[in-house]
């Protein structure tokens, strides 16, 4: 590995872990976070929790776990180029979904309208509740005990008021600075597999074709080139080979421009690079591009009727769900049932938004169905 750059994050200046610990032998403490996020509980989840397509409706789909892991992957790579902290990187990019309720994001809106008068609900913040409090792994303290900086990379989005409740890992919305440059990678490593994914995922479904993305910049300009080098190519070959080009178009315009940012810059620590403006960036022209195919993507794919369809009847199960367990918690497991500090209401958003897509299929039916025998 290339030796770190002065505004990479060093583990060895860790802020350190809410719950003193010895350090950990023969690896440092970004490592051992990000062993700890891979053997938790809620990141096994993760392979049962959608992106858009319900884990029922086909093996091929990407799940929130495959989602993960091809952030991780993309945003290592980034890293790597940057000479940032890649394992840092790695531990934000893979617990960033670990709060995603199943049903991807109706489940998120329908939890959210339910919470609506105890607080709301956010996955962002759910992921930190779960690597702070919900994971039940260790003798010594309640979740995993990250360090700090895997903690606030953690936090994409966070509201003014919240963040003033976070204290110190919630004090950079307050004060109007950015994370670091690994928080900022995973979140553009984020949109970049989101998007092209959700493409191929889509041309899978069939619910796009290739002649309605014949209309975005970013795809016309590379399945035109695959079928320049490849003549006759056709069917998933000419989709593997387009998307594969985009999001390498992506990363390497996200590498290039964050170099130029950095150069421009000149941050010499993390505290210099909360006070620059962002410095992980697309450029001007792929930014664009990139923006247009999700504006696409949100009203071909995510508004498609059988989308939304099925969206539809996800909010019916969280919705009754919550209903059901918050009029009468003692249908709730018994962990999640009373104790301070946490409203019962809480509990219920902590429950749900634990539950995979099938698990929370199979609980409403246990619920609801009206057959006794």
């Amino acid at each position: 590995m290339a030796e770190l750059a002065r505004y990479a994050v060093s583990a060895d200046g860790s802020r350190g872990r809410r719950h003193a610990e010895a350090g950990p032998a023969h690896r440092d403490e970004f490592q051992r976070d990000r062993d700890r996020i891979v053997h938790s509980t809620a990141f096994r989840r993760l392979e049962y929790k959608t992106q858009v397509f319900v884990n029922h409706e086909g093996d091929l789909f990407r799940t929130r776990l495959t989602h993960s892991l091809e952030v991780a992957q993309i945003a290592r790579g980034i890293a790597r180029a940057l000479r940032v902290n890649e394992d840092l990187t790695e531990a934000i990019a893979l617990a960033h979904d670990l709060g995603h309720t199943p049903f991807g994001h109706a489940g998120q809106d329908a939890l959210d309208a339910c919470m609506r008068e105890h607080g709301g609900f956010e996955h962002n913040l759910q992921s930190l509740r779960t690597v702070d409090v919900l994971e039940q792994r260790y003798a010594a303290f309640d979740g995993l005990n990250l360090c700090f900086e895997t903690r606030e990379g953690i936090l994409k989005h966070c509201s003014r008021t919240r963040a003033q409740e976070l204290g110190d890992v919630g004090r950079r919305f307050v004060e109007g600075q950015r994370p670091s440059l690994e928080a900022q990678i995973c979140n553009l490593a984020d949109s970049i597999a989101y998007n092209n994914h959700d493409v191929d995922d889509g041309l899978r479904a069939g619910l796009l074709s290739i002649e309605q993305l014949e209309g975005i910049e970013l795809f016309t300009r590379h399945v035109g080139e695959v079928r320049s080098a490849y003549p006759g190519l056709a069917g998933r070959r000419l989709i593997h080979e387009t998307i594969r080009r985009m999001i390498n178009a992506l990363v390497c315009d996200v590498i290039e421009t964050s170099a130029a940012n950095i150069t421009r810059e000149q941050p010499d620590g993390l505290d210099a690079v909360r006070l620059a403006p962002p410095l992980v960036a697309f450029s001007s022209v792929l930014g664009r591009e990139q923006a247009h195919l999700k504006r696409f993507l949100h009203e071909a794919l995510y508004r498609h009727h059988q989308v939304l369809r099925t969206a539809n009847k996800a909010r019916r199960i969280i919705t009754d769900l919550f209903a059901a367990f918050t009029s009468d918690p003692r249908l709730l497991p018994p962990q999640y049932q009373g104790g301070a500090p946490d409203s019962q209401e809480r509990r219920v958003a902590d429950y749900i938004a634990g539950m995979t897509d099938r698990y929370a299929i199979r609980e409403h039916q246990k619920l609801f169905a009206v057959d006794l025998s």
